[in-house]
């Protein structure tokens, strides 16, 4: 597996983490924006570590504005690693839309 795939799934394998990325997909937040929509009940110093990890999965685009940073989640490479994720586990099923149903039971 290569190493960016490998960075998604880490990514992806917290469930904090995929509460944010549901928050960030379309706009852009503040790490106090993100405190905020999570309820308080993350931190900010564990938020800001949480989008330092995705940060470095290349999950969320960073923009700097003066001494704040604002985050979006970076939906171009949510789907590459989908993508990858699907053609390395399930090539049969790349390029098609599945319907549970479909799916053969052993």
């Amino acid at each position: 597996m290569d190493e960016k795939l490998l960075l998604f799934a880490k990514a992806m394998a917290d469930d904090t983490r995929q509460e944010m990325m549901k928050h960030l997909c379309c706009v852009w937040l503040s790490v106090n924006d993100v405190v905020d929509l999570l309820g308080g009940k993350v931190k900010q110093p564990t938020v800001s570590h949480h989008l330092k990890l995705l940060e470095d999965a290349e999950l969320v685009l960073v923009r700097q504005e003066g001494r704040q940073r604002f985050y979006t989640l970076n939906q171009e490479h949510v789907t590459t690693c989908c993508g990858q994720l699907i053609t390395n586990y399930a090539p049969d099923y790349a390029g098609k839309v599945i319907r549970p149903e479909a799916i053969p039971v052993k």
